[in-house]
């Protein structure tokens, strides 16, 4: 196949990650804690037509290579964890971050997993729990007769029982933060796993060691621009039909090359 074939297609096949992406970043944008994906690209391997150092047949000046690309891929994926905006909802079991932690949540497998959605909910046991049911770490049960819930911003949980205006501590939350939280995986259900890449989790409370504080009856919107995305879109659209147009002269130079044996 021809060189230049080759190449084109490797951008194809980027250009048409990228749409994916900056597709899921759009489809995200009403996601409670979402945080938006960048892609990062790189070129390939180079062939060396003419290494450095040759001399001209006039002289002694060495000479630059020349070396010819064969394209780029798709090398990684970055979540930016920007902050997002943050609405008000009056749910006292909803709960929004300002920093950089993460809930922490428990898999049913014991294992643990970190989002930054925080509208929590209470099970039929009165364990607070994420709307899948996977219950907020260090575990915290509302009693039976509670009126109402508050949540400190450094992540003191205290209920208000029914015929006393009186507040009784019920909990303590705690937040993780990484290292490299770009490293993080995405796991689906607003969720992500610790990896090599970001580090093992740190577990502070609110307000301490750069986590974050809580602000209770609120959430944390999606970080993404929908202008910004758009724009990302048409450039990713441009770039794919110029690739396509590299791919059609490389056709027609073959088609040429084909001719010239008749």
């Amino acid at each position: 196949m021809d060189k230049t074939l080759r190449t084109a297609s490797t951008g194809l096949s980027a250009q048409q990650r990228y749409v994916e992406i900056i597709a899921n970043n759009l489809a995200n944008v009403n996601t409670t804690g979402f945080k938006k994906v960048r892609p990062e690209f790189q070129d390939l391997l180079y062939e060396t037509l003419r290494p450095a150092g040759g001399t001209q047949k006039s002289g002694v000046e060495p000479l630059n290579e020349v070396q010819v690309g064969s394209g780029t891929e798709l090398i990684s994926t970055t979540k930016q964890y920007k902050q997002g905006d943050l609405i008000q909802t009056n749910n006292p079991l909803d709960m929004a971050i300002n920093g950089d932690g993460f809930f922490v949540v428990r898999k049913p497998d014991n294992t643990f997993a970190y989002t930054r959605s925080g509208n929590f909910k209470v099970d039929r046991n009165g364990q607070v729990v994420t709307p899948q049911g996977f219950i907020l770490e260090p575990g915290i049960n509302i009693p039976n007769d509670a009126v109402d819930v508050k949540i400190s911003r450094d992540g003191i949980v205290s209920s208000v029982t029914a015929g006393t205006l009186a507040e009784t501590t019920i909990g303590q939350i705690e937040l993780a933060r990484f290292v490299n939280p770009g490293g993080l995986r995405s796991v689906g259900d607003n969720m992500v796993l610790e990896t090599p890449a970001s580090g093992q989790a740190i577990f502070s409370q609110p307000g301490t060691n750069n986590t974050g504080e809580l602000i209770q009856a609120q959430l944390e919107n999606s970080n993404v621009d929908i202008v910004e995305e758009m724009v990302n879109m048409i450039t990713a659209q441009r770039s794919y039909e110029m690739n396509s147009k590299a791919v059609h002269t490389a056709d027609e130079i073959l088609g040429v090359a084909v001719q010239l044996k008749r």
